[in-house]
């Protein structure tokens, strides 16, 4: 017999920006409480390890690093974390990570909050069945934008917080310096890998979707050039300031009541037989 999977309905998608802590423990935040974690078996195979976690009463679920693992392609990670949001009635979902930065006005260290994405990458047939035409003329709830935006700011109000274009691209290697100029040309404001196919999945199971990026460096051929270490350091020392904006949000959601964007709209049934 299938074991049920208990309701949930808001998700957070962990990144590479809070990937150097435990999340949400290592925060010590009162009302936050881990209660479980365990995988999952899909019809694409096992999950990745999903918490399940308590904020002031609201239950929510979370996981690490997109689902990325060894021996799992990302296109699978991203199916199986999804199919276990669709059956736990998933309908909000925040997602935060690492981007390099192509817009010049943006610094290392700003947040940006994706409005729209340019999706560069070869993961396009991803989807957990046929049944619908997604359309994504919205893709970012701005509901979720709204609540990023306003947390973001209460927590590092001395930083850049905008929003802008994601542009996605495969890896697991960083961009050429001819790809990043091609990009800035197309209108890519960011370059990251983690976007899609997330924010396609998120449409398919009528879900809202937003997510914030650390810049933790500059895209190639942008000068200066980022080091390693830079690197490292960013994703270090900001890991506690981008869990606080999540669970911040995280508050700021239980708190909406209806919400009035038309996310739920723009997923439609399938006209191919």
């Amino acid at each position: 017999m299938k074991k049920e999977i208990p309701k949930t309905g808001l998700a957070f998608i962990g990144g590479s920006s809070t990937y150097a802590i435990s999340f949400p423990e290592d925060l010590h935040l009162a009302g936050v409480t881990v209660l479980d974690r365990r995988t999952f078996s899909t019809p694409f195979g096992d999950s990745p390890e999903i918490t399940l976690f308590e904020v002031d009463g609201e239950l929510a679920r979370t996981l690490k690093m997109h689902g990325w693992r060894p021996g799992v392609t990302r296109a699978d990670a991203s199916r199986q974390i999804f199919w276990v949001f669709e059956q736990a009635g998933v309908k909000n979902i925040l997602v935060e990570g690492g981007v390099g930065a192509i817009k010049r006005e943006l610094d290392l260290r700003d947040l940006i909050i994706p409005n729209d994405y340019l999706d560069l990458s070869m993961r396009k047939d991803v989807h957990l069945s046929d049944k619908y035409l997604l359309v994504m003329r919205d893709p970012v709830c701005p509901e979720l934008m709204g609540l990023l935006h306003k947390t973001g700011k209460k927590h590092l109000p001395e930083r850049q917080i905008a929003d802008g274009i994601y542009a996605v691209t495969d890896g697991r290697h960083f961009e050429s310096c001819a790809e990043v100029r091609m990009i800035e040309k197309l209108g890519g404001d960011v370059v990251g890998q983690s976007l899609c196919p997330e924010v396609y999945l998120a449409r398919e199971i009528g879900a809202c979707y937003a997510g914030i990026y650390l810049v933790v460096n500059r895209a190639e051929g942008i000068e200066p050039a980022w080091s390693h270490r830079e690197l490292k350091d960013i994703f270090y020392e900001e890991a506690m300031n981008v869990g606080k904006i999540i669970i911040g949000s995280i508050r700021q959601i239980g708190k909406l009541g209806k919400k009035h964007c038309k996310c739920a709209t723009l997923r439609k049934k399938t006209l191919l037989k």
